[in-house]
């Protein structure tokens, strides 16, 4: 069973950025969709951000069009997000998952540990 490790969390201010990395053992990613995933205390888990592993399409939450990017490096086995002009209301702990069926699909599998994320002045 694979999965993947994140990082790149941390505190930052208000506006500031980050680059999120997640990391997969134990498998290729060449055949799986990667998506962003954030919990915040109290609230239920949010799909942020996806990318398709067939043609790189992404998709974004309303709530970080524009602020965040995400990518994908098979030849390295990863996946990235990069956060810009971050909000409080981004804090949370960020997960990587796979999935092999769809970016909207709910079987996304192999879940990291996750990092955090605060965004505080």
């Amino acid at each position: 069973q694979w999965q993947f490790v994140e990082s790149g969390g941390g505190l930052v201010q208000p506006g500031g950025s980050l680059s999120l990395s997640c990391a997969a053992s134990g498998t290729t990613l060449d055949y799986w969709h990667i998506a962003w995933f954030r919990q915040a205390p109290g609230k239920e888990r949010e799909r942020v951000s996806c990318i398709h592993y067939h043609d790189g399409s992404t998709y974004y939450a309303d709530s970080v069009k524009g602020r965040f990017t995400i990518s994908r490096d098979n030849a390295k086995n990863a996946g990235y997000l990069q956060m810009n002009s971050l909000k409080p209301e981004d804090t949370a702990v960020y997960y990587c998952a796979a999935s092999r069926s769809s970016c909207f699909a709910p079987d996304f599998r192999s879940w990291g540990p996750g990092t955090q994320v605060t965004v505080s002045s």
